[in-house]
């Protein structure tokens, strides 16, 4: 695999694509910068003291997406049921929009810790939810002084929690590096992105940690037989602190990975590769795998899809959204890597996740309620992108 490509920003750009509110086709972006212009540029988005609020969307916007939530607080993250989208809030609730609706009531309230990088944060449906009602979900609890993260599944009926099933524990934890995302793959096994205890911990480099890690799993917790490494769940090692997680028409599996300040990552996945961290920062050395595309200045990826519906103009593109960027992306992808990248949405602020609904059109949750954004009165909320 070649060297990761480095994409930077312009201040003019930065600002440009953060105040810009209608859907447009941004040129590719420009390879270098300024490196002065690019970290005023980091302390200026970054800074309450000097960041001016986002606009609301144009009329023209408006006319393209639907808001279906608002007032949530702190959302992370979503999954689907024919026409129920259960969502989490950072703080425990597990929220319910059925026939686009937000229910008053949380399915499930969970004694989550109260962190600036953990809390409730993953949630899946199984593949057979309709029959069985299991979601899954990641969350950080304190115990004895000690964080820790845990996948439970949830039995689910009338919108109310009828069972709970601990899948995985005591994945460590920590006040920022939390991981979180859990999906099922195409294969029908469960997922799990974990973080690290500390920010430069060597124990993502451990394959017996749990640290660091994409983990793959039987969707009863248990490993399966053709993990990489025999007898556990780990697929693959070496990440700091994956945000999104998708698979493409092929079976290639991709995550977003958010570095230190800089250098967030988008990596293909392959069973048994070591990705680095923390001895490696977007390539360059042959003991690890490269990242297929890397962000220096920072633009913390969020949630990540392949678009396989008929809705919109996207099908088989990747499409990211970006919190500290403040915008949604589409990008073509090749296993050689991303040959392009454009802005499809932006105004809004900070955006946490993007899906694909059983609809085919996109749903995007807002992240500006998290302390590092601009909320406004109705912050945060849930969209559905309509064209």
């Amino acid at each position: 695999m070649g060297l990761a490509v480095i994409y930077t920003l312009s201040f003019l750009q930065i600002i440009n694509r953060i105040f810009k509110t209608s859907f447009s086709v941004n040129k590719k972006l420009r390879i270098a910068g300024i490196l002065a212009a690019l970290a005023a540029s980091a302390i200026i988005l970054t800074s309450p003291s000097q960041s001016p609020p986002l606009p609301p969307p144009t009329p023209s916007q408006d006319q393209s997406i639907k808001t279906l939530a608002t007032d949530l607080k702190k959302p992370w993250a979503m999954a689907f049921s024919g026409d129920r989208i259960f969502l989490t809030e950072k703080e425990g609730d597990i929220r319910v929009i059925q026939y686009d609706t937000l229910l008053s009531e949380p399915l499930a309230s969970i004694r989550a810790a109260k962190i600036h990088g953990g809390g409730l944060l993953g949630i899946t449906t199984h593949p057979d939810f309709e029959n069985n009602h299991f979601l899954y979900i990641y969350y950080t609890y304190l115990e004895n002084e000690q964080l820790w993260n845990k996948v439970l599944r949830i039995t689910e009926s009338d919108n109310k929690i009828k069972d709970a099933t601990t899948i995985i524990d005591k994945i460590p934890g920590s006040q920022f590096y939390n991981g979180g995302v859990i999906k099922f793959g195409p294969d029908e096994k469960l997922y799990v992105a974990t973080g690290l205890s500390e920010e430069f911990s060597h124990e993502s480099q451990n394959p017996s940690s749990l640290e660091g890690k994409i983990l793959r799993l039987n969707d009863d917790g248990t490993i399966p037989d053709d993990n990489p490494f025999a007898n556990s769940p780990v697929l693959s090692f070496g990440h700091r602190d994956i945000q999104g997680m998708t698979w493409d028409q092929y079976g290639n599996m991709l995550v977003t990975e958010l570095g230190p300040t800089k250098s967030d990552e988008i990596n293909l996945i392959r069973p048994g590769h070591n990705y680095g961290w923390p001895e490696q920062e977007c390539g360059g050395n042959e003991k690890f795998t490269d990242p297929i595309m890397c962000y220096d200045p920072s633009i913390e990826p969020g949630g990540i899809i392949f678009y396989n519906g008929d809705q919109l103009d996207y099908k088989n593109k990747l499409i990211m959204a970006t919190l500290r960027g403040s915008n949604l992306y589409v990008m073509n992808f090749e296993e050689t890597g991303i040959d392009s990248q454009k802005s499809i949405l932006s105004g809004l602020g900070r955006i946490r996740d993007v899906m694909q609904g059983p609809d085919g059109y996109l749903y995007v949750i807002t992240s500006n309620t998290d302390g590092k954004g601009f909320p406004a009165k109705s912050d945060d909320k849930l969209l559905r992108i309509l064209k």
